[in-house]
């Protein structure tokens, strides 16, 4: 079992530049951290290179980690690669996974739109997956998918549904090829949610916290929707948003 006690190590060098998007890319991994989102990187499909944990650590007896390289880290190393005020102890080091392929589409889908704030998008990600979602599909100025932030406000659903990167304008064509109706969100021209159906298939679009979903978007929607405010709010948090949106349209 390897031990590392210095954050001057080259290791420890290598596992902060997971932190960026670059350093990601680059290395073809990243990083999760606390246990419920390890445990979730071991129960995915996906290749977990080595769990690194402190002496002090105590693993749940249900772990089986075998398979897996175990680095043992002191506290001060912990500290230094962690992105959370108060690190668990444990954290994990897995390979990006290849892009989610989807050959047929079937379902209900989440569309995410200039998306910035990771906060937003990893709850956006958990919302389409207790909702029962088919896929998300991630257009692009979008947050990175793995920034660290994304992961812990997604709670591990990242792992539980395809999260696919696309050109949304090219997706909303296969949708409308396969006869699933795509709904836009906005303020102007657009009909209350309520004034249609649950549907068994759709593709809803969540836009940028600020612009909202681009117009280029929302011309070549099916049809086009909002949330009405009944208190003196000036709009809803779109992950707040998507969740209605999703819950309701699903039926």
């Amino acid at each position: 079992m390897k031990r590392i006690d210095s954050i001057k190590n080259e290791q420890v060098k290598t596992w902060k530049k997971l932190h960026t998007r670059k350093g990601r890319e680059k290395a073809g991994k990243f990083l999760v951290e606390g246990f419920h989102l390890v445990e979730e990187a071991l129960k995915a499909p996906i290749h977990v290179e080595a769990v690194i944990m402190t002496e002090e650590t105590v693993l749940p007896s249900a772990w089986s980690l075998s398979d897996h390289e175990i680095i043992l880290v002191s506290e001060q190393v912990m500290k230094d690669i962690s992105e959370t005020e108060t690190p668990q102890g444990i954290a994990a080091v897995c390979d990006l996974p290849a892009p989610p392929i989807v050959d047929v589409l079937e379902g209900q889908y989440l569309l995410i739109d200039r998306v910035q704030d990771p906060g937003n998008v990893g709850t956006m990600i958990r919302t389409a997956d207790s909702a029962g979602m088919t896929g998300v599909v991630m257009g692009e100025g979008c947050v990175d998918i793995f920034n660290s932030k994304v992961i812990r406000a997604s709670q591990g659903s990242i792992f539980h549904l395809p999260v696919i990167k696309g050109n949304l304008l090219t997706w909303i064509e296969r949708f409308k090829e396969e006869s699933i109706p795509v709904f836009g969100t906005a303020l102007e021209g657009a009909s209350s949610y309520s004034a249609i159906e649950p549907q068994r298939k759709f593709a809803l679009i969540m836009g940028n916290e600020g612009e909202g979903v681009s117009e280029d978007l929302l011309a070549v929607c099916d049809q086009n929707i909002y949330i009405p405010i009944f208190g003196q709010a000036e709009s809803l948090n779109v992950a707040v948003a998507a969740g209605i949106l999703l819950y309701y349209l699903r039926g």
